[in-house]
């Protein structure tokens, strides 16, 4: 299975699409500061199983600000970072993930690509999709129970 993952894209379809087209994912996730244009490209891409939470900047307070999946058999939760404190550091992070037993923590937020392994968490941060300057989104892969994940620049 290949997942898309895109945050902070405020405004920014056409470089969501773009990431979309290049990679033919399973699933698209999207971890905020773009809610309705998130909701436009699952539009585009209805066929694509599609999760997103809500960021700082899209005044959803119905919206959970956090999803625990379950992929496999694997924990993953999805959040766009700003309730752990993650331009601070990821220690909130990291004591959450060990006592949700995560696999996977994903969250943006920063607008700095990440891609750290602490202890048996993998914490992937996709960068900003919507920068102008340097767009970036993030690619999990699991196969054969085995989670990977990268960054990549959107040229």
């Amino acid at each position: 299975m290949k997942v898309l993952v895109l945050s902070d894209s405020h405004g920014n379809l056409t470089n969501m699409v773009r990431a979309v087209e290049a990679e033919s994912p399973h699933m698209i996730v999207h971890l905020g500061d773009g809610w309705r244009e998130a909701r436009q490209l699952h539009g585009q891409f209805p066929m694509l199983p599609f999760y997103q939470v809500p960021g700082n900047c899209d005044f959803r307070p119905s919206e959970p600000a956090e999803q625990l999946l379950f992929w496999e058999e694997k924990r993953v939760l999805i959040c766009h970072g700003h309730t752990y404190g993650v331009k601070q550091s990821l220690l909130r992070a990291g004591y959450a993930a060990e006592e949700e037993n995560l696999d996977l923590f994903l969250f943006g937020h920063t607008y700095q690509p990440l891609v750290d392994m602490r202890g048996k968490t993998l914490f992937l941060n996709p960068g900003s999709i919507g920068d102008h300057f340097r767009p970036f989104y993030g690619i999990i892969t699991l196969q054969n129970s085995h989670l990977d994940g990268h960054t990549v620049p959107l040229v």
